[in-house]
């Protein structure tokens, strides 16, 4: 059976990157949603806000479309969402799809957020944090809107588009479950936490052959950080990564957002070129949560700084939340929230059973950093069929009896 075809010009959209097209463009997407119809958007630019996918729909972007994000505020609501781990308004972002079901984002065409004004917003009021003690609080305050956010959605599918100059994170996926990306390209994402595809708090996900370059972390799983997070108690679990090409960023990431706990992945034949990190596992004292029953199977690494790296005590300054002492001023909600205290037993992060086999890499900085707690080592940790080249081999503390199997280290070009 045909879907119904709705095309955003017939609703009054024009692109010529000027006029802006939010409302054409959301009528065409309500008048598919009464159908269950695909709406086109065909070559062009259209400058446009937020935009809200309905259940049961299509949106494609023909070749050579683009979705022009607006640089103004306004033209993005602020929503109840969770931002970096923690449930709070946050802007919509430029493409939504939100309490929906059945719902294919395609095509051939690109998602241009338009970040610089975004990215500018948050180096300004960076200096200003940082200087007063509150490094953890600019990113929360400094809302941004993101390119794609999935929320509270099931079976989605997101497939052969581009993303570039996100304001914030490019592709948010927050508790949803039964979510496909693939063949999407994320690129120009040289701002600060543009993050390529994260994935909070949900289940039953795969992304595969993507192509990645950004300024943070180019996968990352994620399930709410400290209090807030385990009150929320939502795991990210069921999760599949094969087969992309990583680029420019921090590498494929767990955490440090973990307070729900991060369970069942698959990590299969990805390729690092250039990335900061391979495999990285981060959290903190304050998070809590379980890392467990990782499988990553295959890497091949080229030119990257450090292959891989856990941390369970990571960027204390953003990562340990406390109010200066003589603060004086407002205090926001949300920053009340993130000062919660953590029980030292609940905030205490694991992480355990984790596989990393058929690894080959060359021109790494070094081997390895892998920092566990000392009363909450890594446990469990397997490398298997694993060759690295680098300048050198790097820290191991407070692993407790990891298995290593057919290992080979060329520190320096020397054997190791």
């Amino acid at each position: 059976m045909m879907e119904t075809q709705f095309n955003v010009c017939d609703f009054g959209a024009v692109g010529d990157g000027a006029v802006l097209c939010t409302a054409a463009i959301q009528a065409a997407l309500d008048a598919a949603g009464t159908c269950g119809g695909q709406v086109t958007v065909p070559q062009g630019t259209y400058l446009t806000g937020a935009l809200f996918v309905r259940s049961g729909t299509t949106l494609r972007l023909a070749p050579g479309a683009v979705l022009l994000g607006s640089t103004r505020e306004e033209d993005y609501p602020l929503l109840p969402g969770r931002a970096a781990g923690i449930e709070m308004d946050w802007p919509a972002a430029l493409v939504n799809i939100r309490d929906a079901s059945h719902v294919r984002l395609c095509g051939e065409g690109t998602i241009d957020g338009q970040g610089e004004v975004w990215w500018r917003k948050y180096w300004d009021m960076r200096p200003g944090y940082e200087a007063r003690g509150l490094r953890w609080a600019v990113d929360y305050d400094c809302t941004r809107p993101e390119a794609l956010q999935v929320f509270r959605c099931e079976d989605v599918e997101i497939a052969g588009i581009t993303l570039r100059r996100s304001g914030f994170w490019t592709v948010h996926l927050c508790y949803s479950r039964n979510v496909a990306v693939r063949g999407v390209t994320v690129r120009d994402n040289l701002g600060p936490s543009t993050d390529g595809i994260d994935v909070d708090s949900c289940r039953d996900v795969l992304i595969e052959g993507c192509s990645i370059s950004c300024n943070d972390d180019n996968i990352c799983l994620k399930a709410g950080r400290d209090a807030d997070g385990l009150r929320v108690a939502r795991p990210c679990e069921n999760v599949t990564i094969r087969g992309n090409r990583l680029c420019e960023g921090e590498g494929i990431t767990l955490g440090s957002e973990t307070s729900g706990g991060i369970h069942h992945v698959r990590i299969e034949n990805n390729i690092f070129r250039g990335t900061h990190n391979g495999f990285r596992v981060k959290s903190a004292r304050t998070r809590g949560g379980v890392v467990e029953d990782i499988l990553v199977d295959g890497m091949d690494l080229r030119d990257v700084r450090t292959a891989v790296r856990f941390e369970l005590a990571w960027y204390s300054a953003y990562s340990l939340c406390a109010i200066p002492s003589g603060y004086e001023g407002e205090i926001p909600a949300h920053w009340r929230v993130m000062t919660q205290t953590v029980p030292p037993e609940q905030g205490l992060p694991h992480a355990r059973d984790i596989l990393l086999k058929h690894i080959r890499a060359a021109g790494c900085g070094e081997a390895f950093v892998l920092r566990g707690l000392p009363e909450a080592p890594f446990e469990g940790l397997v490398l298997e069929e694993v060759s690295i080249r680098a300048e050198r081999l790097g820290e191991i503390s407070h692993v407790k009896d990891p298995a290593f199997r057919r290992v080979e280290l060329i520190c320096g070009g020397e054997p190791t």
